[in-house]
């Protein structure tokens, strides 16, 4: 018989194989590896992108972060899973973007179209990027659309970042250093080495697993929705890793999980409440297809309202407690927490202690003010 598992079970094994609970392991202090357990972390904004990471390792600070993936090259940061932007490892965009890039493209076929482009002039643009990144090194998007304008190809509106998407998922670009607060192109070739296409079933087995051990519980229609794969791309992902899973039971349907994960269905739950404040966009409230088991139908709106656009989430214990906002002038850093009830005394410190990492991981000096609101 399957183990069945509560949601509050269900809630800290996610959180534990996300990196959000302890599991008895210290966090990583390497931002690859921070990276790398998790997988990848969305990056539609670098600086939220960051924040993921501090609530997943320990002594990292935002600008450490930054500066080992421009100078170290050993993160890249590109348009992959859902055809969004994401910060993974160098190692892994390599194989990845072939397994995803002929999907993605085919599914914006309409959208590419809208804008001007098809498959004959979207192949002359890739060859005016390609060229132009050889002879300058670096592109804005603003020299990437002078460049199409003076050939006569797409370039207004949505047309040019359209082209780079294309250009990142076939790895001919990546984005490179800021210029300002504007990101730069360069080649992906030259910041990670190329790409590394593995057969599609070694490819499929290796995004399985990865993705089971940052997300499990959960079932193949997570890892599609997370993803961005076909329903039928993740059941053969699934099925290839099969030897490999254990059963749960939960919500009333079956779940899986890494056999290597099984352990931690006894080990015991802490007693403190774990508290993270979560960022816009944060992997983990984009890791599955539903998010019911994290927050309640009433208040999901308040997590995301449309247009895309998820808020920064009050954690406790896997459950969206509230979302949070944090305004940084000077010295002077200060988080207002929205709560969706009102929270336990218990957890207010919980609360102090993660703004005040928060603070450090800004950089912050011990001295500035820190103000919590709610």
């Amino acid at each position: 018989m399957n183990r069945q598992l509560s949601d509050r079970h269900l809630r800290l094994l996610r959180c534990m194989a996300n990196q959000l609970q302890p599991t008895g392991q210290l966090l990583p202090d390497n931002p690859r590896q921070a990276v790398e357990s998790v997988f990848a972390v969305q990056a539609q904004e670098l600086p939220s992108a960051l924040l993921s990471l501090r609530a997943r390792s320990r002594d990292l600070t935002a600008s450490g972060i930054e500066q080992v993936r421009q100078e170290g090259h050993s993160l890249v940061w590109t348009w992959s899973l859902r055809g969004t932007l994401h910060l993974l490892a160098a190692e892994d965009a390599r194989w990845l973007l072939p397994l995803l890039a002929p999907g993605l493209i085919a599914s914006h076929q309409a959208r590419f179209r809208q804008l001007g482009w098809d498959e004959g002039n979207s192949r002359q643009g890739l060859k005016l990027l390609a060229a132009a990144l050889q002879e300058y090194s670096v592109l804005t998007r603003l020299e990437v659309a002078a460049l199409l304008q003076a050939k006569r190809l797409p370039y207004a509106g949505q047309a040019t970042v359209h082209l780079l998407y294309r250009a990142a998922l076939e790895g001919l670009l990546c984005i490179g250093e800021l210029r300002g607060s504007k990101p730069t192109y360069v080649s992906f070739a030259s910041w990670t080495g190329g790409l590394q296409p593995v057969p599609l079933d070694e490819a499929l087995s290796r995004l399985a697993l990865r993705y089971l051990a940052a997300y499990a519980p959960a079932r193949p229609a997570d890892l599609a929705s997370w993803s961005g794969l076909k329903p039928a791309q993740a059941q053969r992902a699934w099925e290839m890793v099969g030897d490999r899973l254990s059963q749960v039971e939960y919500e009333g349907q079956v779940g899986w999980m890494l056999k290597s994960q099984s352990g931690r269905l006894d080990q015991s739950i802490p007693a403190e409440p774990t508290v993270r404040l979560l960022p816009r966009f944060d992997t983990f409230l984009l890791g599955y297809a539903s998010r019911d088991f994290m927050v309640s139908p009433q208040n999901a709106k308040r997590i995301n309202a449309g247009g895309g656009i998820i808020h920064p989430v009050l954690l406790v214990d896997g459950r969206a407690s509230g979302t949070w906002n944090m305004q940084r002038k000077a010295e002077h850093l200060k988080i207002s927490l929205y709560p969706f009830d009102k929270l336990p005394a218990a957890i207010l410190p919980l609360i102090e202690r993660e703004a005040g990492d928060l603070k450090r991981f800004l950089g912050l000096d011990e001295h500035a003010q820190l103000e919590i609101a709610w």
